[in-house]
């Protein structure tokens, strides 16, 4: 299989997963909020009754995990392939 018949190969497993981790994100961000703040909800940027740190420390929170969760999730994509195909995605 040449590299342009794998990347395009791999681009739907990538959009499937990329939606998979952003769903295992947001349910991870929301537990571990609940966690940390002792709070049901976490503050939207336009929520007026929180303030800039807690607004800040969410958002940082939740990019974090997205961060991680979509890596692990890419790399584990990654590695299925390799196991499937022989090749790695490129």
């Amino acid at each position: 299989m040449s590299k342009a018949i794998g990347r395009v190969a791999y681009k739907p497993v990538g959009v499937l997963l990329g939606i998979a981790a952003g769903t295992v994100a947001g349910a991870v961000f929301r537990q571990v909020w609940k966690l940390t703040a002792g709070d049901g909800e976490a503050p939207d940027a336009t929520d007026e009754d929180r303030g800039w740190v807690e607004i800040l420390a969410a958002a940082a929170l939740q990019g974090a995990i997205f961060a991680v969760v979509r890596a692990a999730v890419d790399r584990g994509g990654a590695v299925g392939v390799r196991r499937l195909t022989g090749r790695w995605p490129e």
